[in-house]
């Protein structure tokens, strides 16, 4: 569904439904709008991933590919590239123009319960971590992605070469949420072992775990213009942490 805000002298006041958006045929599980606003992108336990045109609420595209249920997609940030994560244990990249899969990448182990793009001042600091492990690899223009699964596991992809180039563990239970901080030197992610872990992602070393709730921690993200990171949980709660 498209919610439109109503505003009163700026102030949001209430939410009407624009348009209700048919083609799924089982639990939606993920949407998005592209960078541009002009589409919306959705990922089902239909196995499909669609792409719906705001003005019309029509669906453009269907992507197939995937064997379970498609638990996350994503955008990347040149809105050219969807990344996608399954129950089938894989994460699929997609030409968004062409619908064709450009890559499936196949090292976790169990499915795959998030995927994020780095942001562009994410490269020197990936590609330092790369460098500092394997002295002779040619540094890559990128992009990255950062993915988390129920094998327990974080790992970050080079979408160029198609190769895993990092691999953090240390999480006891599912891996929810797993996303570059700000400063592109770090990676903090949150699990079902009720944590929140930072990551020097450099180093493949946690170098902070902070015990974040009473329940299973299902989902974080970063605040755009403070230090401040945001956890959800089955605990009913929800938090706010400064990044010290």
């Amino acid at each position: 569904k498209q919610w439109y805000q109503r505003r009163v002298r700026g102030d949001f006041v209430g939410f009407e439904c624009m348009k209700t958006l048919h083609g799924h045929d089982h639990t939606v599980s993920s949407v998005q709008f592209v960078p541009t606003g002009d589409f919306i992108i959705s990922a089902s336990r239909d196995k499909s991933i669609k792409v719906w045109e705001v003005s019309t609420g029509y669906c453009t595209k269907t992507l197939v590919g995937h064997r379970e249920w498609v638990r996350v997609a994503t955008i990347s940030p040149d809105g050219k590239l969807i990344a996608s994560g399954s129950n089938d244990h894989t994460i699929r990249i997609w030409d968004i123009a062409t619908k064709d899969c450009k890559l499936e990448l196949r090292e976790h182990d169990h499915v795959v319960e998030c995927v994020a793009w780095a942001p562009e001042g994410c490269t020197p600091h990936i590609n330092e971590a790369i460098t500092t492990e394997n002295p002779k690899a040619a540094k890559s223009p990128g992009p990255f992605l950062v993915s988390g699964s129920r094998d327990k596991t974080i790992k970050v992809f080079d979408i160029t070469t198609g190769s895993c180039v990092i691999s953090l563990i240390g999480h006891d239970n599912w891996v929810r949420q797993a996303i570059f901080h700000p400063s592109g030197k770090f990676i903090v992610s949150c699990a079902d072992d009720k944590t929140l872990r930072v990551w020097d992602f450099k180093n493949r070393r946690c170098t902070k775990t902070i015990a974040a709730h009473e329940h299973f921690v299902t989902c974080l993200d970063f605040h755009k213009n403070a230090p401040y990171v945001i956890t959800g949980s089955v605990d009913q709660l929800c938090k706010i942490w400064e990044c010290r």
